[in-house]
């Protein structure tokens, strides 16, 4: 057990997270640009990136990269100048540090030597994106990006198709039309959906409808900007697409065998589930010749 007093120990270095703007510059805190003046150096995810953001609020402490491919070097050195008495904010590219970003290594080694870990209120693309939605807003489960495999991102949709919780993704502007059909597939072509593009920029942009509609919409269109999905949370009702309810109760099964890479068990129960039958008639039918 381990019981941090913030502003305590003044010792050693503390480790700020700031979040930073995820497009329009005025949602910098007031916190956030004293915390970054004051602190001896700032980690950043890409310090180019940063430095348009320093440059704009006149400040002029020093970087030092710290993003994905470097981690394991940098975190022991960071971690030795914290003991040493360095004050040292953590930064992303945008929003909060950790969340879809590289950081949260950082966080746990600080937090392992009892190094304050301070974290600092701010811009969140999705809680941003799910408190305008109009999709419920609690309780959510924020998931992030999918995988990119088509394979590994319908096995991820199939364990949260059930989570009664909104959902909440980030997802490659190229990706999604991809992603919402394979979505249709395995959350059902009805589940209400909404693509939030280009937050707190000029082109704000909220797209709300179905998941079909949704595709329908998008389809052969370009879409640019970070792009953030809301999906509503299960509603304890089998939901069935228009293209499976044309299906026979054995195409069902087949269908979901190749499309979801379910055993034939699992589809059977599944299909029992989305058409409200028992699962041995299911099964009977299924085996029928």
């Amino acid at each position: 057990m381990q019981q941090q007093k913030s502003f305590k120990n003044m010792n050693q270095g503390k480790l700020y997270l700031v979040p930073t703007p995820i497009g329009n510059l005025e949602d910098m805190t007031f916190r956030s640009v004293k915390i970054l003046k004051e602190v001896n150096l700032i980690a950043s995810e890409d310090t180019r990136n940063t430095k348009k953001l320093l440059n704009h609020f006149e400040i002029e402490t020093r970087q030092l990269s710290l993003h994905e491919h470097n981690v394991k070097e940098r975190v022991p050195e960071l971690i030795e100048l914290l003991l040493g008495g360095t004050n040292i904010a953590q930064v992303s590219d945008a929003g909060m540090p950790s969340i879809s970003d590289p950081g949260h290594e950082l966080v746990l080694n600080a937090i392992k030597e009892e190094v304050d870990v301070i974290a600092l209120p701010g811009a969140s693309a999705g809680i941003t994106a799910l408190i305008a939605s109009g999709i419920a807003p609690q309780p959510f489960l924020f998931y992030g990006f999918l995988p990119r495999k088509n394979n590994e991102q319908k096995v991820a949709m199939d364990q949260l198709k059930d989570n009664q919780a909104s959902l909440i993704f980030y997802e490659s502007p190229h990706r999604i039309v991809k992603t919402l059909i394979n979505m249709s597939i395995v959350f059902g072509e009805e589940r209400q959906v909404v693509l939030c593009r280009e937050l707190t920029k000029l082109f704000e942009e909220y797209t709300r409808g179905t998941i079909k509609e949704l595709i329908e919409f998008f389809n052969e269109k370009t879409i640019k900007g970070e792009c953030c999905l809301i999906v509503e949370g299960y509603d304890g009702v089998s939901e069935i697409s228009e293209s499976e309810q044309e299906l026979s109760i054995k195409e069902h099964v087949e269908w979901l065998m190749e499309n979801q890479h379910l055993k034939n068990k699992e589809a059977i129960k599944e299909v029992a589930k989305k058409r409200g039958l028992k699962k041995q008639d299911v099964y009977k039918e299924y085996h029928t010749k």
